[in-house]
């Protein structure tokens, strides 16, 4: 491997690193169990790719699974709402108003959201329900790895990458029949302050 090679490679690894971050967390048993969310049939796994509208990078994945309760697996993210428990990476009590905040927060002046969901039988919503829930914290810049790893041991997403770039698991996402893509904008702040302003609010999730 060349110099520059092994230089351009470090500068994107550093990119992404710079993208993710993370705090580990364990709430409470009794605050998980209040805010379960169950929405119901279809099951599916929604995979979320944060693009940066500049360059056209990856910034960020994360995984909404729909099972017996709706979790959001968001490794090494930053996004939080204070009436939502947190096990290490993932949320609980995912509404779709929290999943509009998720992706409120997220999605902004300069990036874009790629939405890319499939519907899977339950017995497989479940077994990645399992597989978020047993994952553990991860480190800053991992957040791709995570989610492909995750992803990988779930049947019918083996041959998903293990990648560290999001786009990447995005490309091969979108390859696996049934997948169904849209691109979230926003014209936000960068800052994100209203979104955070308005979770603070008391309105009901």
């Amino acid at each position: 491997m060349t110099r520059l090679l092994r230089l351009v490679l470090a500068l994107v690894a550093a990119s992404v690193l710079a993208a993710c971050g993370a705090e580990p967390k364990w709430a409470p048993q009794d605050q998980v169990d209040a805010a379960r969310f169950v929405a119901g049939p279809p099951t599916y796994i929604t995979l979320y790719t944060v693009v940066n509208k500049r360059t056209g990078s990856g910034a960020h994945s994360a995984i909404l699974v729909n099972a017996s309760e709706r979790v959001i697996f968001d490794p090494a993210g930053t996004w939080y709402h204070p009436k939502l428990p947190e096990r290490n990476d993932v949320t609980f009590g995912m509404t779709d108003k929290a999943v509009a905040f998720y992706l409120d927060y997220h999605t902004r002046v300069t990036y874009d959201t790629i939405e890319q969901t499939i519907y899977v039988p339950p017995e497989v919503a479940e077994i990645a329900l399992e597989r978020v829930k047993a994952y553990g914290a991860v480190a800053k810049g991992m957040c791709t790895i995570a989610t492909s790893g995750v992803l990988r041991g779930v049947p019918g997403f083996e041959s998903l990458p293990s990648t560290l770039f999001p786009r990447a698991l995005s490309r091969a996402f979108g390859k696996i029949p049934g997948v169904t893509t849209r691109v979230i904008t926003d014209d936000d702040a960068d800052d994100n302050t209203g979104v955070l302003l308005v979770q603070r609010d008391g309105t009901p999730l």
